[in-house]
């Protein structure tokens, strides 16, 4: 469902919100539309396992953990960093999967950097036997299928489909689907631009453009700017948003607003892609790191 903001926007431009964060409890936003298609593909191919990668507090491995079992599949969750397999208790999202059912294999950061390589995978299947392989984040052909639905006959009227880019399989999914008088604006949560030629291998259209400004540092970098910011657009709308992904999209987006980037009553709508499962490990870090917690109860 969109959800327009309570939020008032200069030069009357209206913004909504797709509440794709809402789709599922544990299986929500984009995760849920990448495994839609890979699931239903494990089935015919008659697998029996699931495997994948991803890091400590991932929403990709949480996804899949739960989805697998749900769906009768054993799950198998390569997780970067070898020095995490004594902590699982101390982290949110592991203890979640590895109580899904997920086998958890912990490989070095090094080893990890393979994990695209056939003779990597070839040895994982010597280890584990046959599986279905789901890339880190999820994102292939059958993914950006899913991602192709997200944009539905109700969302014709607006001028701006803005989403967070991680892998870029949700992006490319709504580039397709857009229609031509629409642009979608991509907020890559990682640093660099070396994300376009990755989407270009996946999209017909043109009309779609990254803006690299509010990555925060990097992947899974934060500042108390960006958590002030996530703690007052929930107090404000009720929305909760996760501060990896979907937050900076939205920072991003107000902040673009009030540089006269849009023209005048402009009609954008922002993608939730959910990602909420990582707030209450992300609070463990910045408790660490004596900085402002998200103030957000889900």
């Amino acid at each position: 469902m969109n959800q327009k903001l309570i939020t008032v926007f200069p030069n009357f431009i209206s913004v909504q919100i797709k509440r794709e964060d809402l789709i599922h409890p544990f299986v929500s936003g984009n995760k849920f539309r990448k495994l839609k298609y890979n699931l239903l593909q494990a089935k015919v191919e008659n697998q029996e396992t699931l495997l994948t990668f991803g890091g400590a507090f991932s929403n990709h491995i949480a996804a899949v953990a739960f989805a697998g079992n749900e769906k009768g599949f054993k799950t198998i969750g390569i997780i970067r960093g070898d020095e995490l397999s004594g902590k699982v208790s101390e982290n949110p999202t592991l203890l979640f999967a590895q109580n899904c059912g997920m086998q958890l294999e912990f490989i070095s950061r090094e080893d990890y950097r393979l994990k695209s390589e056939g003779s990597f995978l070839e040895n994982l299947k010597q280890k584990f036997g046959g599986f279905y392989h789901i890339p880190e984040g999820g994102t292939n052909d059958l993914a950006i299928k899913g991602c192709e639905e997200i944009l539905t006959s109700e969302d014709a009227d607006f001028d701006y489909i803005c989403c967070s880019v991680g892998t870029g399989g949700t992006i490319s999914g709504i580039i397709n689907s857009v229609l031509p008088h629409q642009k979608v604006l991509g907020f890559p949560a990682l640093k660099g631009d070396f994300l376009k030629e990755e989407i270009r291998n996946f999209v017909q259209n043109d009309n779609w453009e990254l803006v690299t400004d509010y990555h925060f540092g990097g992947y899974a970098k934060v500042t108390a700017e960006l958590i002030v910011f996530i703690n007052h657009f929930y107090l404000e709308n009720q929305i909760p948003l996760d501060p990896i992904y979907t937050g900076k999209m939205v920072f991003g987006v107000v902040d673009l607003i009030k540089k006269n980037y849009f023209p005048a009553k402009s009609k954008i709508l922002l993608i939730h892609t959910g990602g909420i499962q990582g707030i209450q490990g992300m609070n463990m870090k910045l408790k660490n790191k004596q900085l402002p917690t998200l103030d957000i109860y889900v």
